[in-house]
C-alpha cells in the first residue's frame, strides 16, 4: 500500500471517529424525544381504541372496544347535530378570519421593510414593535379583550356616551368570532412578518438589481421575483398558521369562559378535547379525538401544499 493510500485511510478513519461524537451528542435528544413524544403518541393511539376513564379515584380500563370511540365522535346529538363537524366548522371559520389577514399583512410588511428602493430606517425598532404582541400570553391577551369589550368595558362606555345602547359583544356570533380572530391575528402576524422578512433577505440581491435595470415595476418584481422565490417560506407560514388554528384553545376558552358563547358558535375542537381530558377524564374519547385532529391536520396541510405548489411541467 502506497503512502498516499495510507494517508487517505487515516483521514477517513478520523472522519468516522469524529462523526460518532455527533451521534453521541444526539442521544439525550433522542431519549427525550422517544419518552416525551413517540411513546405518548403510541399510547394515545392505543387508548383511542379503549374504554379508559377515571371516575373519582377509580380508574376504569383500559378495555379494548375497537372503533366505538370513533363512532361516538361522529354520532349525532339529541338535536341531530354532529358535534365534531360543528366544532370543526367553528374552528375553521375563526382560523380563516384571523389567518388570511395575518398572512397578507405580514407579506405586505415584509416586502415593505425589505424593499431596496424604500430603504426603511429604524427596522430594528419596527421589528421589535411588531413582534411584541407575540410575547404576551394568549390567556392574558384574551382577558384584556374580555375586559375591554364586556358590558361595562370601555368600548360600551364610549358607545353609551354617544347615545348607543350597550352591545353584548361576547353573546353575538359575529362579534365573538371576530374578537377571537382579531386576537389570533394580533398575536401572530409579527412572527409571520419576521419569518417572511428573513426569506426575502435570503433572496440574491442581484436578481432585484437586474429587474430594476430592466425597468420592471415594484409590482412586477414582487410577482415575478419575490413571490416565486419566497413560496417555500410562505407555505411554511401558511401550514404552521393552519396547525396553530386547529389547536386554537386558550383565546376562546378565556374569552367565553369555556362556554363557546353564544350557543357554542365559538367552541373549538381543542376545547372539546379539553372537556374529555380535563373534565370527564375520558382518555379513550380524548385519544380518538386527538387521532382525528392529527388526520385533519395532515389532510389540510397536504391540501395547502398542493394548492400553493404547482407541478413542474415535463
Amino acid at each position: 500500500m502506497s503512502k498516499d493510500a495510507k494517508k487517505i485511510k487515516i483521514k477517513r478513519g478520523k472522519v468516522v471517529s469524529y462523526n460518532k461524537w455527533g451521534y453521541i451528542f444526539l442521544i439525550p435528544f433522542l431519549i427525550v424525544f422517544l419518552c416525551c413524544v413517540i411513546i405518548p403518541q403510541v399510547m394515545t393511539f392505543y387508548y383511542s381504541f379503549c374504554d379508559y376513564y377515571k371516575s373519582g379515584l377509580k380508574i376504569v380500563g383500559p378495555t379494548w372496544v375497537g372503533f366505538k370511540n370513533y363512532g361516538d365522535l361522529f354520532a349525532p346529538s339529541a338535536g341531530g347535530i354532529i358535534q365534531f363537524f360543528k366544532y370543526l366548522g367553528n374552528t375553521l371559520i375563526m382560523w380563516i378570519m384571523g389567518a388570511v389577514p395575518q398572512i397578507l399583512i405580514a407579506l405586505l410588511l415584509a416586502v415593505f421593510f425589505t424593499s431596496y428602493r424604500l430603504n426603511i430606517k429604524g427596522q430594528r425598532f419596527f421589528k421589535t414593535v411588531i413582534y411584541m404582541p407575540n410575547l404576551i400570553m394568549a390567556s392574558a391577551f384574551a382577558m384584556l379583550f374580555y375586559n375591554i369589550f364586556s358590558n361595562v368595558g370601555p368600548v360600551n362606555q364610549i358607545l353609551n356616551s354617544m347615545g348607543i345602547d350597550t352591545v353584548d359583544f361576547l353573546f353575538i356570533t359575529v362579534s365573538s368570532r371576530s374578537l377571537v380572530a382579531l386576537m389570533n391575528f394580533l398575536m401572530w402576524f409579527g412572527n409571520s412578518t419576521l419569518v417572511l422578512m428573513s426569506g426575502i433577505m435570503g433572496i440574491d440581491a442581484s436578481l432585484f438589481e437586474a429587474a430594476s435595470i430592466d425597468g420592471a415595476s415594484s409590482l412586477k418584481v414582487f410577482f415575478k421575483v419575490t413571490l416565486p422565490l419566497l413560496k417555500p417560506i410562505l407555505i411554511y407560514c401558511v401550514i404552521t398558521a393552519m396547525i396553530g388554528g386547529i389547536q386554537m384553545y386558550d383565546v376562546p376558552q378565556v374569552l367565553t369562559a369555556g362556554n363557546g358563547s353564544p350557543n357554542e358558535t365559538s367552541y373549538t375542537l381543542m376545547m372539546w378535547l379539553q372537556r374529555f381530558i380535563g373534565e370527564s377524564k375520558n382518555y379513550g374519547m380524548g385519544g380518538a379525538l386527538s387521532m382525528v385532529l392529527f388526520i385533519v391536520s395532515v389532510v389540510l396541510s397536504l391540501f395547502v401544499f398542493r394548492f400553493l405548489v404547482k407541478k413542474k411541467e415535463g
